[in-house]
């Protein structure tokens, strides 16, 4: 029973980390965008990449907190 639960766990943590593949397409997409917005209007570089390191913080929130709740399902015990 003890295998079936830690093997429950154990694709519960692969499962959350799906959660880092939008985190990394969102903050790709977001920088690229950037890059376009920069080249159209260099003048507003600093409002923009200031915008933009808010919006990859968020998204990269989203990441780690996938990566928490992996660590959790894979080393709690119960």
């Amino acid at each position: 029973m003890e295998e079936l639960i830690q093997a429950g766990a154990l694709l519960g943590a692969g499962t959350a980390m799906i959660g880092g593949i939008g985190s990394g397409i969102g903050q790709g997409f977001a920088t690229g965008k950037a890059v376009e917005a920069v080249s159209r209007q260099p003048e507003a570089k600093q409002d923009i990449l200031q915008v933009l390191f808010i919006g990859c913080a968020i998204a990269e929130s989203t990441g780690i907190y996938s990566l928490v709740i992996a660590f959790l399902l894979i080393f709690m015990k119960s």
